[in-house]
């Protein structure tokens, strides 16, 4: 079986699979995101919410919101002939929560999506990381209308460690999400290599 670094000749070179997971809260904005990253039709388990729903998945925040993730988003985006990044949108409901063990096996990193209309959405999610020593980013997705808070103070409100990247984006854009991307992989390449930090 040839592998990334064979010289068996050209096209012969399997890509190296890289697990990223996209997190946050309910409604954050992780299945638009992956949508509008992938390279290929998204994977998604979106549903239409029902009156089962009701008292159990909180809406504050979102009371427009008429789907939501029941198991993962799944999508594929080429890096380059080496690298290739399997994105695995997590559910963001609490009742959906089991299944993150099962997701995050093998991940190298997660980009968790912040929600400033709902910043406390996304605490479970980085205390799943950080208890998993498992490297993250934090996105704050953009709404119209909500809170313009700096990386600073989405930092301070979070108690995120210095070393953590925040970053601004909008999960709709295509561009902002592949930014996103590559400073997750940058952040895990800095963490395995402490000397790059340096």
């Amino acid at each position: 079986m040839a592998s990334a670094d064979s010289d068996s000749g050209p096209g012969t070179d399997i890509p190296l699979a890289v697990k990223i997971l996209i997190a946050g809260g309910f409604g954050a904005g992780k299945t638009t995101m992956v949508g509008s990253v992938s390279e290929i039709t998204p994977l998604s388990t979106e549903e239409i919410m029902t009156e089962a729903s009701m008292g159990v998945d909180d809406l504050g925040g979102v009371e427009d919101k008429t789907t939501t993730t029941v198991a993962l988003d799944f999508g594929r985006i080429t890096i380059d002939e080496k690298v290739v990044l399997y994105l695995f949108g997590t559910p963001g409901q609490g009742r959906f929560w089991f299944m993150w063990d099962e997701l995050a096996a093998g991940a190298l990193g997660s980009v968790v999506i912040a929600d400033t209309r709902r910043l406390d959405s996304c605490f479970p999610a980085v205390d799943f990381f950080e208890h998993r020593d498992i490297p993250f980013v934090v996105a704050v997705n953009r709404f119209e209308g909500a809170c313009d808070y700096t990386p600073e103070e989405v930092r301070d409100a979070v108690d995120l460690g210095g070393d953590v990247p925040v970053l601004m984006t909008d999960a709709r854009d295509r561009d902002s999400g592949k930014r996103v991307l590559i400073a997750l992989v940058e952040h895990v390449m800095r963490r395995r290599s402490p000397a790059l930090s340096g």
